[in-house]
């Protein structure tokens, strides 16, 4: 039976660990700013990966119940946090996930929330927020047009991988990476939040060929090719990176979603 595309990054959970960027410390501080949020709280984070943005919540001082559907994602988070009594990790989808009638002044999503159920996902969340409490979903994306590599990649593209498609966040192509405008339509559309707010943060990556083939080795859609097409595709980015480098200086922005629990707590 074909793996869900969602769960595909277990396979390769440590790679995932070793490429995949972090995220802007000043991006927690603003988050826990908005909640009102500080050390000894309990926030929830839903799509926890590897623990990648875990690891900055609770070095802020959080309790964070950190849950994760993938059976591999999770191996590598408990090995992360097995000496951090403050993070607990709850293996689930978030769908499935009874909060037992607790409630956070935090959720927070790292490079999740899309795989999240559209038809649920807000009425999940509103439950497990008190009134007042803030979503917050966020995401890592190439600011292409400050990168000078931008013209090099889109050739190889155009050479080794022409049926790739352009959507994916990571391809030179992508017109939008950002993606501002979905969030404000999105959180008008649901009676349980208000207050949409979108951030950017801008900051750089560098990677070397090895290392931005490894992240994008990563990705859903990489995952999803036969292994000689990724390979192709892979190597091929890795040599034009080091034909140009060694040192690709990747733009990057980081872009956080945000929105205010509303209406009554729910039962």
């Amino acid at each position: 039976m074909a793996i869900e595309r969602r769960l595909v990054f277990g396979d390769v959970a440590d790679m995932y660990d070793r490429h995949r960027p972090t995220y802007p410390v000043e991006l927690v501080d603003d988050l826990l700013d908005l909640a009102g949020a500080g050390p000894g709280d309990r926030v929830l984070e839903v799509g926890a990966g590897t623990g990648k943005a875990t690891e900055l919540f609770a070095a802020h001082g959080l309790a964070v119940t950190a849950v994760e559907p993938s059976p591999g994602m999770a191996a590598v988070l408990r090995g992360k946090f097995a000496d951090e009594a403050r993070v607990t990790i709850v293996q689930s989808d978030f769908e499935r996930w009874d909060p037992a009638g607790a409630t956070f002044p935090l959720l927070y999503s790292a490079q999740a929330w899309h795989w999240i159920d559209p038809e649920r996902r807000y009425s999940l969340a509103r439950r497990a927020l008190r009134r007042g409490g803030l979503l917050a979903a966020f995401w890592n994306r190439p600011a292409w047009g400050d990168s000078p590599l931008r013209d090099a990649l889109l050739e190889v593209y155009r050479q080794v991988a022409p049926g790739l498609s352009t959507e994916g966040s990571m391809h030179p192509a992508n017109p939008a990476p950002e993606r501002r405008d979905e969030w404000l339509a999105e959180i008008a559309a649901v009676p349980q939040f208000t207050d949409a707010v979108i951030r950017i943060y801008r900051w750089t990556q560098d990677y070397t060929g090895a290392d931005y083939a490894g992240m994008l080795g990563t990705l859903s859609e990489y995952r999803l090719l036969d292994v000689a097409a990724r390979e192709r595709i892979l190597g091929a980015v890795r040599d034009a990176i080091d034909a140009h480098g060694p040192i690709l200086h990747m733009p990057m922005a980081t872009l956080v979603n945000s929105a205010r629990a509303g209406g009554a707590d729910q039962p």
